[in-house]
């Protein structure tokens, strides 16, 4: 049964994303010697951040993580494609950020599942990539929870990423059961 769904949001609605972002219990994995990991987002700055993420389609999209049952925004997940030359043509990097009072109860990995359908099914993405950093165990556990693979370790970062047809072949076998 599915608990969440995607929502694009409107320009009225950035006042969650501002929210979500600084707030230091879920940013905590962004924390530094001199930082609360906390991401200035001023008010100023939602215009060309709109344009950029939610005009960007196909080359990137970005969602709220919503609640279906009471519509909570809960996260936000992202997704972009990887233009560095030289890179897959078809290889997109993604991110997700769950609400630190929603985290722990499998959100992460329903997102993550959502998000990659709109990757391979409606982008036509080859693969799609993250990194974090490597004692994070809960973010890897919830990338492996939803396909993914761990390519490397690297400087202190896990670097993970699932193909396409992987992705299908376990959709495939999650309807037979």
């Amino acid at each position: 049964m599915e608990r969440l769904r995607l929502h694009i949001p409107d320009f009225s609605e950035l006042w969650y994303r501002q929210k979500l972002l600084a707030d230091p219990d879920t940013m905590y994995f962004n924390r530094s010697s001199d930082s609360c990991g906390c991401i200035d987002f001023p008010d100023d700055g939602f215009y060309d951040w709109y344009n950029y993420w939610i005009n960007g389609f196909p080359m990137r999209y970005y969602a709220y993580v919503v609640r279906i049952s009471g519509g909570t925004f809960i996260g936000e997940v992202w997704i972009y494609k990887n233009d560095i030359i030289g890179s897959y043509e078809d290889y997109y990097k993604m991110g997700i950020i769950i609400e630190n009072v929603f985290r722990c109860v499998g959100y992460g990995s329903e997102a993550i599942k959502l998000l990659l359908d709109v990757a391979f099914c409606e982008l036509g993405a080859a693969s799609v990539h993250n990194s974090f950093k490597s004692f994070r165990l809960d973010a890897l556990k919830t990338h492996l929870n939803s396909e993914f693979k761990v390519d490397c370790y690297k400087n202190h970062i896990c670097n993970v990423s699932v193909t396409a047809r992987d992705y299908f072949n376990s959709r495939k076998s999650e309807r037979s059961t």
